[in-house]
C-alpha cells in the first residue's frame, strides 16, 4: 500500500485525502521558479500545499494558496500547520476566480501546476476529475486570473505537457504576455520533451530557454542537473 505522505528534507506532506498526489511536475516547478525579490505568492490549486511549502522554503514571501476541493484544502492546512512556515502561508478554500473577486491583493508571483486533460476519458470521482481535467480551470481562466492578480512587474509560472504548454504560450503571447523563461524537460536522455515549464510576465523581455533531462538511459539513475535543481527538497540527493 502506498504511503499516505511524502517526506522532504525540511517538511512532510500528507496527500492521501488529495485527488492528485505529490509528483515530479510539482517538485520541478517549485524548485525551478525564480524567487528573486519575492515578497508575495499566490499558489493556484494548491492540492496538498506542496508548491506553497516549497516557495516558503525558498523565500521570505507571504504565500496565499487557493484550493477548491474541501478535503484537499483541509489537508493542505494540516500540512502547513506542521511546517516551519505556518505563519507565512494561508490556505483559502475557494476557486481562484472567486478569490480574485473578493481580494484586493496583488502578487509578485502566481504559480500553478494546473489540470490539463480535456476531451478525454474521465476517471470516476469528482475530486480526481477536477484535479486532472481543465474543465474547471482552463488556460483562459488561468491567464485571466493572472492578469487580474499579478503586480505589473509580476510573474506567472506553470507547468504543462508539451502540447498544452505550446498552446497556452501561443494564447498568452496573443494576449500581451511575454515569455521570460522556458524549460524543456525530457524524462530520459533518450526520450522527447514531455513537460514544459513557463514563466510569463507582462513586461517586454527576452525568453531564456533551457533543457533538463531527469534520468539517464537507466531507470532511477538521475542526471547531475536534475539532482542539482531538486537537492534542497529530495532526500535522495
Amino acid at each position: 500500500m502506498a504511503r499516505p505522505y511524502f517526506q522532504f528534507k525540511q517538511f512532510l506532506v500528507f496527500h492521501d485525502r488529495c485527488a492528485m498526489k505529490v509528483g515530479t511536475d510539482g517538485v520541478l516547478l517549485g524548485a525551478w521558479v525564480d524567487t528573486t525579490n519575492l515578497n508575495s505568492v499566490l499558489d493556484i490549486g494548491t492540492g496538498c500545499g506542496l508548491l506553497a511549502l516549497m516557495l516558503a522554503q525558498r523565500s521570505e514571501a507571504r504565500v496565499d494558496a487557493v484550493e477548491m476541493n474541501e478535503s484537499a484544502a483541509e489537508q493542505a492546512n494540516e500540512n502547513i500547520a506542521r511546517s516551519p512556515w505556518a505563519t507565512r502561508i494561508d490556505i483559502h478554500h475557494t476557486t481562484v476566480q472567486e478569490f480574485g473577486l473578493r481580494t484586493s491583493r496583488r502578487y509578485d508571483l502566481l504559480i500553478a501546476n494546473p489540470p490539463y486533460f480535456s476531451d478525454s476519458f474521465k476517471a470516476e470521482g469528482v475530486a480526481r476529475n477536477q484535479a486532472r481535467h481543465s474543465d474547471t480551470l482552463s488556460p483562459t481562466d488561468l491567464l485571466a486570473a493572472a492578469a487580474a492578480l499579478l503586480l505589473p512587474s509580476g510573474r506567472f509560472a506553470l507547468i504543462y505537457p508539451t502540447g498544452q504548454a505550446e498552446s497556452l504560450l501561443e494564447q498568452a503571447l496573443a494576449e500581451g504576455w511575454f515569455c521570460r523563461r522556458k524549460l524543456l524537460v525530457h524524462p530520459r536522455s533518450d526520450k522527447p520533451v514531455h513537460r514544459i515549464l513557463l514563466e510569463l510576465t507582462r513586461e517586454p523581455t527576452t525568453c531564456v530557454e533551457a533543457t533538463l533531462v531527469i534520468e539517464t538511459e537507466k531507470r532511477h539513475e538521475y542526471t547531475a542537473e536534475y539532482a542539482a535543481l531538486t537537492k534542497d527538497f529530495y532526500l535522495r540527493f
